[in-house]
């Protein structure tokens, strides 16, 4: 049957979280395949018994009939209907005991898209040819300086994703641009035109941060002197930005889930529930797995959130991007045009930037200062950028530049083999090679910048 056959490519997703189900949906629909959802597993049984679907999509934990419970009936009636689970991590022991009972595979949470389609096309036969958002590389945005193919897998992901009502995890080192990221995904969604609300999490002390969230009634506490609506509230059919999310205390944390659940919550002192319309993003610089382990971070607020990760690499790793940008800075803060000394391109060049673009972008306010507009030297910079060391890339001695070629080559053969022998699927590469998996995808990114084919559509 032709890939363009209805029932080849209607797939049923399965999942209790709306916004779990829209991206999926909208990924699904930008690679050319026709979506149906159900929110439990009862509704899948029932709308199978109606019509076909070439495949189903079902999440393993939910209310009532769970994922794995789901997969049992359906290959009592249909036992030739791919099925492919997606799990939390948690439950990925139990994922890979049900492909016994007939399930094609298992993508763990937060799902990446690349694993995604390509498990859809094995089971389906393909799908008509991906729009332009769901392309490796989308084209840079107006106003974005940067020449980084890592930069544009972000800026992909970001313009799938925007479209859809699912939650955005941002993650990376302090700097990077998560802020400018979130811009781009509210700016690029049906939302644009309602209100963005940004939090930062770790700015506001603990006992303040629940009424700015939620608000507060007249008389609930000592100089609530009126009522004040809260940010949840404002942010309602628009956008909420909440930074720095690993900084927000256990109590609270329970709070915020409920608002995930089913989108409503209480001003302090009051009774009556609000409902709020409002999609949420989250950035943190913090390992938030890390602090699950550690009894920090709720392990269910954590998934509910996370529905999709994207991750911004430092400056560090993308070199390309430190002279565009410094360019761009330094004529941001100066009405002339200033060029750098080779000197300065150098040492620009060989700083690692562990403050990242607010760094960058801090060094040429000073530089625009200090130059007066005029050709930008050494001494326009901060002492740390000049006295890096020459060999800083490398973080070892001047023997390592020699041998770094060949310790690239000896990871890239294992990235390789390890991608091969695992099928391509990377929670299990990653997990051989001794890596978290976001690790992993950033490394194969890396790969692809330096012209090695590694794109897991290369499966066979």
């Amino acid at each position: 049957m032709s890939a363009a056959a209805p029932d080849q490519r209607r797939i049923l997703i399965v999942d209790d979280d709306r916004a779990q189900r829209s991206l999926l949906e909208t990924f699904l629909h930008a690679q050319g395949y026709l979506t149906q959802s159900a929110a439990s597993g009862e509704a899948a049984l029932q709308l199978l018994s109606e019509e076909k679907f070439a495949m189903m999509i079902s999440d393993v934990r939910m209310p009532g009939m769970s994922g794995l419970e789901t997969l049992r009936r359906v290959r009592q009636t249909l036992p030739d209907l791919p099925v492919l689970l997606v799990t939390a991590f948690a439950d990925i022991r139990s994922a890979v005991a049900a492909m016994r009972d007939g399930a094609v595979n298992y993508l763990a949470k937060p799902i990446d898209l690349d694993e995604l389609i390509l498990s859809v096309r094995k089971a389906t036969g393909g799908g008509s040819k991906p729009t332009p958002t769901a392309t490796t590389e989308a084209p840079v945005p107006s106003g974005v300086i940067t020449n980084s193919l890592l930069m544009k897998a972000v800026f992909r992901d970001a313009a799938v994703v925007a479209p859809s009502e699912s939650r955005v995890l941002l993650t990376g080192e302090s700097g990077v641009g998560k802020e400018v990221v979130a811009d781009l995904i509210h700016a690029w969604s049906p939302r644009a035109g309602g209100p963005l609300i940004k939090i930062n999490c770790a700015a506001i002390p603990e006992n303040l941060l629940e009424s700015e969230l939620f608000g507060f009634e007249k008389g609930s506490f000592t100089g609530a002197m009126q009522q004040r609506i809260g940010r949840f509230e404002e942010a309602n059919r628009g956008t909420i930005f909440l930074d720095e999310i690993g900084e927000m205390a256990l109590p609270l944390q329970a709070k915020l889930l409920r608002v995930l659940h089913d989108g409503t919550f209480r001003r302090i002192g009051s009774a009556r529930d609000i409902h709020t319309d409002a999609r949420v993003l989250a950035a943190t610089n913090r390992d938030l797995e890390v602090q699950i382990a550690a009894g920090q971070f709720r392990e269910d607020l954590f998934y509910r959130l996370n529905v999709m990760e994207i991750h911004i690499p430092p400056l560090r790793d993308r070199p390309e991007d430190i002279l565009p940008l410094a360019t761009y800075f330094i004529q941001l803060f100066s009405r002339q045009k200033p060029r750098f000394s080779a000197t300065v391109t150098a040492a620009m060049m060989r700083y690692r930037w562990p403050g990242n673009v607010r760094e960058l972008r801090n060094a040429m306010e000073r530089a625009a200062l200090l130059s007066r507009g005029e050709i930008v030297l050494p001494e326009h910079l901060p002492t740390r950028v000049l006295t890096a060391p020459a060999d800083v890339t490398t973080g070892a001695g001047a023997a390592e530049p020699a041998e770094r070629p060949r310790l690239e080559e000896v990871e890239r053969d294992a990235i390789v083999k390890a991608l091969r022998k695992n099928n391509y699927n990377r929670t299990e590469t990653a997990k051989e090679l001794a890596i978290s998996r976001r690790a992993l995808i950033y490394k194969l990114l890396r790969l692809r910048e330096q012209g090695i084919q590694v794109d897991l559509s290369e499966a066979p």
